[in-house]
Parts: C-alpha cells; structure tokens; sequence
C-alpha cells in the first residue's frame, strides 16, 4: 500500500524499515524534496502498515497450506491457473475461487457476463455502436482479468492473444489501447474457462518452468 502511493510519484523505497528518514532524502524526477503533503498521508498510511501486516501474513500462510494440502475442487483450479506463465497466485485465487469455484458456467457469454464484461451494443433507426463492457457482474474479477491481461502481453508475447492486441490496438495511443485491453480481459477470461474445462491451452501459451 505505501509501495503503491510512492510509486504513482515516481519514488522507490527499498524497505520501510526506516520510512520517515528515507522520506527525508528522497527526491522527486526534477530534484525537489516530496511535497509536505504528500510526506504527511504517506506516513499516515505508513502508519497503518504494522496493523495489516500481520494480518496479510496469516493469510498467504494459510493459502499456501491450501495450495499444499487441500483437495477442494476449487483450490485444484487455483493450483491449474498458477501453471500458467504470467498469472500469479493472487490472480489465480481470485479467479478460482470467486468466478470459476462455486458455479457451473455454461458458455462463453455466461463467463463475460458474470464479470460484466459483455459489450452492450446500442441501435437506433439507422444508428448502432457498441456502448462499451456492460460493468454489470463481478468487479473484483473485472479488474484483477484487465490486470492479468497487461501481464498476459508480457509475459505470454508469442500466444495468439497476444498478436492479436499488437495487431489491432499496438499502434494506437492510450485510449486506444485502453479500450483494446479490455476486450484483451474479455478473451482471456474466456480462453482461461476454457483451459479449466478442457486442459487445452490458450493458443500459443506456454507454462511456468517446473
């Protein structure tokens, strides 16, 4: 959390042991102290930080004793998601055991439809265009899928999801690709419904290193 405010400053802390000193050394991209603003709700957030810590490590404790241990259906999906290269466990938890553990889905538009992710076109007379994701279904899911889409373009270049975000929406500016990694998330989530069901790869992924 206080990684996160830093670094939408542009400012790298390597531990927050010492916090309130580094703050005092660190520079922002033209060489100018941080702000006092920004230096107050850094710490306040910072103070918050020995509270959540704990907490957040019991978690991942527990989750990876799931991983080791459990034989639930829907930890077995998290286990088969985390092969792939690009998505990580917090990816994989959410997606195995919030959207694709606990209902049977039916097709490829109950799967965009549950995360809101289905384009809702609108036509009048002569008139249609696409209104853009309905933002009707899971939230979390929504946005944790359009994250693991930017990472999916990293880390799986050559699968042919990947080729086809270059080919349709690689030379445009940001709005353009904005627009084009949502329905990157779309496709993704898709391909990864499948792959559970199925086993079958997306096309052109490639797994994790043993």
């Amino acid at each position: 959390m206080v990684q996160g405010l830093l670094s939408s400053q542009g400012l790298r802390v390597t531990r927050l042991t010492h916090l309130p000193e580094q703050l005092d050394a660190l520079r922002l991209w033209d060489g100018t102290p941080i702000p006092p603003g920004l230096r107050r709700r850094v710490l306040r957030v910072y103070a918050h930080h020995p509270f959540l810590s704990e907490p957040i490590a019991e978690v991942e404790a527990e989750r990876r004793a799931q991983l080791q241990s459990s034989t639930d259906a829907s930890i077995e999906k998290v286990r088969q998601l985390m092969l792939l290269k690009g998505i990580g466990i917090n990816g994989s938890w959410l997606l195995g055991m919030e959207f694709f553990g606990w209902r049977e889905l039916q097709n490829r538009r109950e799967v965009g439809g549950l995360a809101g992710l289905t384009p809702t076109p609108y036509q009048s007379g002569e008139s249609a265009r696409d209104q853009g994701m309905t933002k009707s279904g899971n939230r979390q899911v929504r946005w944790m899928t359009t994250e693991l889409a930017w990472s999916w373009l990293r880390y799986q270049p050559e699968s042919a999801l990947s080729g086809w975000f270059r080919e349709r929406f690689g030379s445009g500016g940001k709005r353009l690709r904005r627009i084009g990694i949502v329905a990157v998330a779309r496709k993704l989530l898709i391909a990864l419904w499948r792959f559970l069901e199925t086993g079958v790869l997306p096309e052109g992924a490639v797994l994790k290193e043993a």
